[in-house]
C-alpha cells in the first residue's frame, strides 16, 4: 500500500517559482517509478513528469521541459518538483502518482495517486 500526500501549492504570479513535495508513505519508495501529472477545469489529466525508480531517469511533458523539475529523495521518501517560469496556462490541481513497473507518461501504469494540490498562476 502506498499513501501520497502533496503540498506545495498555491498562488503565484506568472513569472515565479513553486516547489511541489509529495511524501510517500511506503516501505520501499525505491520499488516505485514516480510521476506528475495535472489536471486544469474542463479538461483531461496530462503528464507532467517522471522519474525512474533509480532517479537516473527522467522525462517531461514539452510544455514543461527546460521549467520544470522532477527529482527524489529517498532518505525522506519524498519526490518533488521545482516550477519555475510559471505561466497561466500551468493553472491546475497538481497529482503525485506512484507506479510499481517505470515512470510512464500514460496514467494507467500509476495505481497509486494523491489528493492533489492546486497551482494558481495569475497573469
Amino acid at each position: 500500500q502506498v499513501q501520497l500526500v502533496e503540498s506545495g501549492g498555491g498562488l503565484v504570479q506568472a513569472g515565479a517559482s513553486l516547489r511541489l513535495s509529495c511524501a510517500a508513505s511506503v516501505r520501499t519508495f525505491s520499488r516505485y517509478a514516480m510521476g506528475w501529472f495535472r489536471q486544469a477545469p474542463g479538461k483531461e489529466r496530462e503528464f507532467v513528469a517522471g522519474i525512474s525508480r533509480s532517479g537516473s531517469s527522467t522525462s517531461y511533458a514539452d510544455s514543461v521541459k527546460g521549467r520544470f523539475t522532477i527529482s527524489r529523495d529517498y532518505a525522506g521518501n519524498t519526490v518533488y518538483l521545482q516550477m519555475n517560469s510559471l505561466k497561466p496556462e500551468d493553472t491546475a490541481v497538481y497529482y503525485c502518482a506512484a507506479s510499481a513497473t517505470y515512470a510512464s507518461d500514460y496514467s494507467g501504469h500509476y495505481g497509486y495517486w494523491g489528493q492533489g494540490t492546486q497551482v494558481t498562476v495569475s497573469s
